[in-house]
């Protein structure tokens, strides 16, 4: 009776197996990084993350590269090309410049967004030409 309540988590969470990834504050990291689980970015990255899981940066994160994730909460301050194939939340404290793409965008009052946004309806391809069709696979720039 008990023992099935503990067994219950997070759906993303129990098929990856653990929790996510984190950058902590004061952490700098220059490269990329590639995860199938979620990550949390506190510290600052100077590169490309890609990964079928969520991307967090908190309110002293900052990321200066391309991100390719399914959801994005923003609460610290990102550069670069953000393709984000579900929901990207900003929160007020966010401050964006740059290329995003997005199937679903929500921002708080108070979020800087000075970006070039194109909106798709759930498939995002990571091209830099919006017009062009493809299979929805991924290219490197």
């Amino acid at each position: 009776m008990f023992s099935d309540n503990k067994k219950q988590k997070p759906k993303a969470m129990t098929e990856l197996g653990g929790q996510p990834n984190r950058i902590e504050k004061n952490t700098r990291i220059k490269g990329d990084i590639i995860s199938e689980a979620d990550l949390r970015i506190d510290g600052k990255l100077d590169g490309n993350v890609k990964t079928s899981g969520k991307v967090v940066i908190g309110k002293d994160g900052y990321i200066h590269g391309k991100v390719e994730c399914v959801n994005a909460d923003i609460e610290g301050s990102f550069n670069g090309e953000l393709l984000v194939s579900d929901l990207l939340s900003l929160k007020s404290s966010a401050v964006i410049e740059g290329v995003v793409s997005v199937a679903k965008l929500a921002v708080e009052p108070g979020a800087t967004f000075n970006a070039a946004c194109t909106m798709g309806g759930g498939k995002i391809a990571s091209q830099n030409k919006p017009a062009n069709s493809g299979n929805g696979t991924a290219k490197a720039s």
